[in-house]
């Protein structure tokens, strides 16, 4: 996924109601960002952190910067982080589309944003004639509490709680279920649930795998430029 065009750095000055932030410009001007991250931001929302927007032409927004990377160190020495919750979409359908999953492969209809469950929508919705449907549920995960091992999520979840009900309902019926958690840290090199800032969504998470709903958790490669799927990294209980 290539940003449309260069982001601007910026100093991080204050995150505040989830999903603002203010920030001070490389000229001094101080602007409030839209952020795009519901969830705690553990360990990246220190104040003076060098941060990364991109810009809006949409006249209608009414801000017109948005947060998309932050630098921290979270063990493997300063790196970009992914905290654009909004992002993740993106990076899955391109690289559904290119083959880069091979979890994924084989599928000659891919549709997004699919209605199913109790007024849910599901991020992808894989088909081909043949095979039984594929639902993906894509999560962004950004929370590095321990070098090298990412976790999701960094806050109660009861949305995704509730993904993972229906989509072990699906499998039922016999379709393919498959949780995708994308990890926009380059440093991650395995994956866990943060089951104590969680525990709802740890025993949902356990009860759905059992009941045949697939796990995939790859990371990310991030510059100011683009990011990536990129590797496997392991799943640990």
């Amino acid at each position: 996924m290539q940003f449309p065009a260069p982001l601007i750095p910026a100093t991080l000055i204050r995150r505040y109601k989830r999903f603002l932030a203010d920030v001070a410009l490389p000229s001094g001007e101080i602007v409030t960002v839209h952020c795009a991250n519901p969830g705690s931001m553990i360990g990246l929302a220190a104040p003076d952190a060098p941060v990364w927007l991109s810009r809006s032409d949409n006249p209608k927004r009414k801000l017109v910067y948005s947060w998309e990377l932050v630098e921290v160190d979270l063990g493997s020495g300063p790196e970009l982080v992914g905290i654009n919750t909004t992002n993740p979409n993106a990076l899955a359908a391109e690289a559904i589309a290119a083959g880069r999953i091979p979890e994924l492969l084989g599928y000659g209809s891919v549709r997004r944003e699919v209605k199913y469950g109790k007024n849910s929508r599901v991020d992808f919705l894989l088909e081909e004639p043949g095979r039984p449907p594929c639902y993906v549920e894509v999560k962004n995960v950004h929370l590095m509490r321990q070098k090298a091992l990412a976790e999701f999520p960094d806050a109660v979840t009861k949305r995704g709680a509730k993904h993972l009900v229906e989509l072990a309902d699906m499998v039922a019926t016999g379709a393919r279920a498959v949780m995708l958690f994308l990890v926009q840290i380059a440093s991650a090199e395995r994956f866990a649930l943060a089951r104590d800032i969680d525990p709802t969504y740890g025993v949902q998470f356990d009860l759905a795998r059992v009941q045949g709903v697939e796990a995939l958790a790859r990371r990310c490669r991030l510059t100011r430029a683009r990011i990536e799927i990129a590797e496997a990294v392991a799943i640990i209980d």
